[in-house]
């Protein structure tokens, strides 16, 4: 089934403005052709090399029999449980594909040691590992191949039979890979990560996993035709005008599962939406919220609701200014990317490149080299250390205080962002301070887990609207974890992310307070003070 979208105020005006230009110029079809120069001159050359999501169903079809064979040769050698080792695009896709199908992936995006040595003590002898990556360069991703395959080692298995690479062709992590005798699968290089949902980057793990691959190849291809159809009916292009061609222009995202069978999806709308049209100094902010979040009622002139509901009947009543969408989780991954290329052409950015998401890591790397004392606290509450630059906490000398100054800080159209480096599989109660701050200062409020949000809306964070304002949580070092053949260890890259992110948004100009945590009491400690 195709996506159906309706709206109501201004969404409704805007697709009403732009879609009938949209077919005019023939846009749906030109997307699907590959035609580059949609998006401007400037953004020509890397939109030529970035198109071929348009023809992912096609392509990834051969791959089915592959990934299935796989998976039953797993099953008669004893294995159960699928980890999956990846950031970003490599992971946000198979987490949301193996949750709404309902079978077991053990998503490991975190340089988190506590989360690290979980997935990697767990059911180890029935375990396989796909490492997703298109160069292999990733910190991240490198750092848990190379922990894997020395604890496979150390049980006296052989990591060749144990792990699964996915990568570009000719990529240097291709060539180590066969060179060591593991099974590559090899994606189209013409799909950026954020857009390779229905690539071997989506269909491996997931389908390694137990996911029906054809099913949901089925979804998005029946879908495909309506998008490719330079119609008014078009959903991508109307989806695409709802969400960019609003005026004045709604910049914040709010979008609620309401209904839909689809598990997590906002978080993946969330990278593809940030990182794509976050640059420039313009942007679209997704803010993932829960069904009684503060902002669906907040009536910002800046907030957009987009509900995810259960079926086109749920669309027949729309809450005036919100847009309500319904469809199959393969007939959303497909009319999202098409809205996001419309987006992206609308906003008049390019939104296949990520120009800022290197200068976190620059910075990262730069701390981990150089090893510096980290920043003093400006004073310690109830065992949790609180790091600001000066003069901005002013007078503070509790966590409330400080929280209550940064949100002073929140500028005319402005968001809070929380950003929690730790576990987030053993504090999920953390997720609590996204509510306790929307309600109070009336404003979005975003919530990522890092270094999982680096490469998600950490582009949007430093290369969208400078109107932001970041609260960080952290860990100190209790229990840590050595990278095999690294000079660093887990814990030592996790806080050199944390503290190379927060330095380049200082550097832009945009506050940052961070909260230093020793166990779960400063979690909790964090949530009273807040609440």
């Amino acid at each position: 089934m195709t996506l159906t979208v309706a709206a109501r105020g201004d969404a409704q005006r805007a697709i009403d403005t732009h879609v009938p230009a949209l077919v005019e110029q023939l846009v749906a079809s030109r997307i699907t052709a590959g035609d580059s120069t949609l998006w401007g001159a400037a953004a020509e050359a890397e939109a030529s090399i970035r198109l071929g999501w348009t023809q992912a169903v096609s392509v990834s079809r051969p791959l089915v029999a592959e990934i299935v064979s796989l998976r039953d040769q797993l099953t008669e050698r004893g294995i159960s449980r699928i980890v999956l080792c990846g950031m970003g695009g490599s992971s946000l896709a198979p987490e949301v594909i193996t949750r709404t199908a309902g079978v077991p992936l053990v998503v490991l995006d975190s340089t988190d040691p506590g989360q690290v040595a979980t997935a990697l003590g767990e059911h180890l002898g029935h375990t396989a590992v796909v490492v997703s990556s298109k160069s292999g360069s990733t910190v991240e991703t490198d750092s848990q191949k190379r922990s894997f395959e020395a604890a496979f080692r150390d049980a006296g298995i052989d990591p060749a039979e144990r792990i699964i690479i996915v990568t570009d062709p000719g990529s240097p992590l291709e060539q180590a890979s066969l060179a060591a005798g593991y099974r590559v699968f090899t994606a189209d290089p013409t799909v950026g990560g954020r857009y390779s949902a229905l690539t071997a980057f989506g269909l491996v793990p997931s389908g390694l996993a137990g996911v029906d691959l054809d099913a949901l190849l089925d979804e998005a291809e029946a879908a495909s035709l309506p998008l490719a159809v330079d119609s008014a009916s078009n959903p991508g292009l109307q989806l695409g005008a709802a969400i960019a061609g609003t005026a004045p222009l709604r910049d914040k995202l709010v979008i609620v599962a309401d209904g839909t069978h689809i598990v997590g999806l906002g978080d993946w709308i969330e990278q593809l939406i940030a990182e794509s049209t976050g640059k420039d100094g313009i942007g679209i902010l997704p803010v993932v919220v829960g069904i009684d979040a503060p902002e669906l009622a907040s009536g910002a002139a800046d907030v957009q609701v987009v509900r995810l509901v259960a079926d086109a009947r749920a669309t027949r009543e729309v809450a005036d200014g919100e847009i309500e969408l319904s469809g199959s989780l393969g007939a959303h991954l497909l009319t999202w990317q098409y809205a996001t290329a419309v987006a992206g052409m609308l906003l008049g950015i390019n939104p296949f490149d990520q120009p800022d998401v290197e200068s976190a890591k620059i910075a990262a790397r730069g701390l981990l080299d150089a090893r510096p004392e980290p920043l003093p606290a400006q004073f310690v509450d109830s065992g949790i250390e609180v790091v600001a630059p000066a003069g901005l906490l002013g007078s503070a000398s509790t966590v409330r205080d400080a929280v209550r100054a940064l949100e002073a800080a929140l500028p005319d159209g402005g968001y809070v962002a929380v950003q929690a480096y730790l576990d987030r599989l053993a504090h999920p109660e953390l997720e609590a301070v996204r509510h306790l701050i929307a309600a109070r200062t009336g404003r979005p409020v975003t919530f990522g887990w890092g270094p999982r949000f680096l490469h998600s809306t950490g582009q949007y964070h430093k290369g969208g609207p400078a109107r932001g304002v970041f609260l960080q949580v952290t860990g100190t070092l209790v229990d840590d974890l050595e990278i095999p053949d690294r000079p660093f260890s887990y814990g030592q890259l996790i806080a050199a992310q944390a503290a190379g992110d927060a330095a380049v948004l200082t550097e832009k100009g945009m506050p940052v307070v961070t909260l230093r945590v020793r166990d779960a009491h400063g979690i909790a400690a964090i949530i009273a003070a807040l609440s």
